[in-house]
């Protein structure tokens, strides 16, 4: 199969051949149609994850059809159209028993832990636990934005966030995550501000429910505008960017008793943000981070996107190919747009067999 392979965190990408994978006992194999394009995927070229063995193939944000499974399968069955949280649980440690597949103490990640999806075909462990079936009204496009940033943010806004209708919820960092917390909050009837430096993201935002801006770059003081905005702070954070200055601002800029959830990845620079402490416990405030959802809870987020309640196919703003991703992956700026990037087509034009 064709896969785009690097040997050396920050080194070169490059389309190869290399061997189709097989099913282990407990897995399945997929044929990929979309993977999605994540900063994540940015992350772990740069050798922030540590759970990454090179040489590696990234790619975690994945929908397509089962192609081979192993013989302890019982649920999927060759042919079927499925996506996949990025985070899956092994189904027998003391968090999957629990029921929170996503924080598994052997978690399996695809593109992290294991080859990912930048590729013809991916394996997939702990497949009958993870897999999710795709209904037939979800696009491929559309199922692979869901895997880790929609998915993701659903978990954040509902379940962590506990988001209730005519709440002020405030979103730092409108790209895939943010773009998606905006419309999720706003599909629970709850009143978004969306911050970005971006007039082009923050006009996605609009469009996808936002009630107010703030572009962060024209004010003087984030926090400030949104507890102007919101009559003294909003109820509910999202820090969907994860810098030390996005946290600082998600937490300071909430009302008492608060909720700030955490979702941007704090890597680099950013690992040890500082937290405004002081306001915290004077205000109650609550700190809630977020990582992935359960495959067994899609169902509610996928009955929402057939009633035609959560839109996700309008946040992508661009399908490209294997090559193209490959090549851009050290670079994110190459593919910058607002809203969210998909790899929709595996086939190269320089003669790999």
């Amino acid at each position: 199969m064709k896969a785009a392979v690097y040997e050396t965190f920050q080194g070169p990408v490059e389309i190869r051949s290399v061997d189709d994978p097989q099913p282990q006992k407990d897995g399945v194999v997929l044929r990929v149609a979309a993977t999605g394009v994540c900063r994540s995927d940015w992350h772990g070229w740069m050798g922030h994850d540590h759970d990454i063995s090179l040489p590696h193939v990234p790619g975690h944000e994945i929908s397509g059809v089962v192609e081979a499974v192993g013989a302890a399968i019982r649920n999927f069955h060759e042919g079927d159209r499925v996506t996949l949280p990025f985070a899956g649980g092994c189904g027998k440690c003391e968090q999957c028993a629990s029921g929170n597949q996503q924080i598994c103490d052997f978690q399996f990640q695809p593109g992290f832990t294991h080859w990912g999806s930048y590729a013809e075909y991916v394996a997939i462990g702990y497949a009958d636990i993870n897999l999710v079936a795709l209904p037939d009204e979800i696009d491929f496009v559309t199922a692979a934005s869901l895997g880790c940033r929609f998915a993701t943010s659903f978990r954040a806004v509902v379940a962590q966030g506990g988001v209730a209708p005519g709440q002020w919820v405030a979103v730092h960092g409108c790209g895939g995550v943010g773009l998606s917390a905006v419309m999720i909050a706003s599909a629970f009837d709850a009143r978004v501000i969306a911050v970005d430096i971006s007039d082009d993201a923050l006009a996605l935002a609009e469009s996808v429910g936002a009630a107010e801006l703030i572009n962060a770059k024209s004010v003087s003081s984030v926090v400030e505008a949104i507890r102007d905005l919101s009559d003294g702070g909003v109820h509910l954070s999202i820090d969907a960017l994860g810098t030390n200055e996005t946290c600082y601002n998600s937490i300071a800029n909430l009302r008492k008793r608060g909720r700030h959830v955490q979702v941007g990845l704090m890597a680099g620079d950013n690992y040890h943000p500082a937290i405004p402490m002081e306001l915290v416990i004077a205000n109650e405030l609550e700190i809630v981070g977020s990582h992935g959802m359960q495959a067994y809870e899609y169902d509610r987020m996928l009955q929402m996107i057939a009633d035609d309640k959560l839109q996700p196919q309008k946040l992508v703003s661009q399908t490209v190919d294997l090559e193209r991703a490959a090549l851009a992956l050290g670079n994110p700026a190459e593919l910058q747009v607002a809203g969210i990037t998909v790899i929709d087509r595996f086939r190269v034009a320089n003669g790999i067999p």
